[in-house]
């Protein structure tokens, strides 16, 4: 199965609300899909971005210049099948552009799995499980919004466990809109939340203590990435609540280096993040290794790359930490033709070959950037 092509397209999605964060507010989601060819099959994948380099090196625009000028010339001709050398053809073509590497690399494994008849979850070893509890991120800014927004998830069981996104105001504020919100959902649903590397060590001491009093069960990444020191002296003397490492945690190094320090009671995995599925395996094998809980997260994907995410994901043995593969919900739009299965506070993992979904072409149409309507960046 030799590849004959691949093509890496550009689209902007609007959401449904505007999605505030420590670094941005997105109003806007920005993607890069891959379509893979080899003997007359296509296989498809993606990269999602939040608010483009705001949360790291990668635009979508340096992605698809990334795929089209140093990943594609260096994968036509190759042998789809050989999926370890792919992924290792890919790594070695590219420093770091993780995203990049991990479009193509998905694309190539829904390619080779709907070659084969079989799913993408088939192919990694088979899955261990058909659902997955599924978080929602409350990040409007506002308490009133967000408890409202949460109450509906809740009665129509979508949702009952809430990310709630803080770090981009005042820190004594960000602290009591959480602490409303844990308070408002005790005993009906899990609180978390996510600073997006916002706070420095002593704001985060002072301020930990109070989310942990309110009930917020875990803390995703309150320190910039390259403090692992802080990370482990904040996961030493917190109590009642888990830190998460995101940002700080990519590669398998990342994640010795967290383990070596005790700097983390949970890693936040994603696939983008990872620059594949090769790496996303290794650094769940060292947390499991290690006793540290897994967190599925993602990047806001539409239904491609949510599903993609999802085949791996359903391969491990147990996510401690639930996922929050919810992306599709956030746009005003999905690109594919059958939306994914999300009901009973859970997403589903789809039947069928391959990631189990396909693109709706009248909808990707609409939505490509080349076709000429404008982009609203994150603000």
């Amino acid at each position: 199965m030799i590849i004959d092509r691949i093509e890496a397209i550009l689209v902007d999605v609007p959401t449904t609300r505007p999605h505030k964060l420590a670094f941005a507010t997105v109003a806007e989601q920005n993607y890069v899909i891959v379509r893979v060819f080899a003997d007359g099959a296509m296989g498809i994948g993606e990269a999602a971005t939040i608010g483009g380099p705001r949360w790291g090196e990668e635009s979508t625009e340096g992605i698809k210049a990334t795929i089209d000028g140093y990943i594609a010339p260096v994968l036509i001709g190759q042998n789809a099948r050989n999926l370890n050398a792919i992924e290792t053809r890919v790594a070695q073509a590219v420093r770091g552009n993780a995203f990049a590497r991990a479009a193509v690399v998905m694309a190539v494994h829904d390619l080779v799995a709907r070659a084969s008849g079989v799913s993408v979850a088939e192919l990694l070893g088979g899955a261990q499980t058909q659902s997955l509890e599924l978080i929602w991120t409350l990040a409007s800014g506002d308490t009133d919004r967000d408890i409202a927004e949460g109450e509906e998830m809740l009665e129509n069981r979508r949702h009952r466990h809430f990310k709630i996104k803080i770090g981009f105001g005042d820190a004594e504020r960000d602290t009591t809109h959480a602490v409303k919100l844990a308070h408002a959902f005790a005993g009906r649903a899990s609180i978390r939340v996510d600073l997006n590397q916002a706070w420095d060590e002593p704001t985060a001491c002072r301020l930990l203590p109070k989310l942990a009093g309110a009930g917020v069960v875990l803390v995703e990444q309150p320190l910039p990435r390259w403090n692992v020191e802080g990370m482990a002296r904040l996961s030493a003397t917190a109590t009642g609540t888990v830190i998460m490492a995101d940002e700080g945690v990519a590669s398998c190094h990342d994640a010795l280096a967290h383990v070596r320090l005790r700097a983390a009671d949970a890693f936040a995995l994603k696939v983008t993040k990872s620059g594949g599925y090769a790496e996303t395996r290794r650094v769940a094998a060292i947390a499991d290794a290690a006793g540290v809980g897994l967190y599925g997260g993602c990047m806001l994907e539409t239904g491609v790359g949510t599903a993609g995410y999802l085949q791996l994901f359903a391969t491990f043995s147990h996510l401690a930490w639930a996922c929050e593969l919810f992306g599709p919900r956030l746009l005003q739009h999905d690109i594919i033709a059958t939306p994914l299965a999300m009901h009973d506070f859970a997403i589903h993992l789809p039947k069928g070959p391959g990631t189990g979904v396909t693109i709706d072409p009248d909808k990707f149409d609409f939505y490509r950037r080349d076709r000429g309507r404008p982009s609203r960046k994150a603000g």
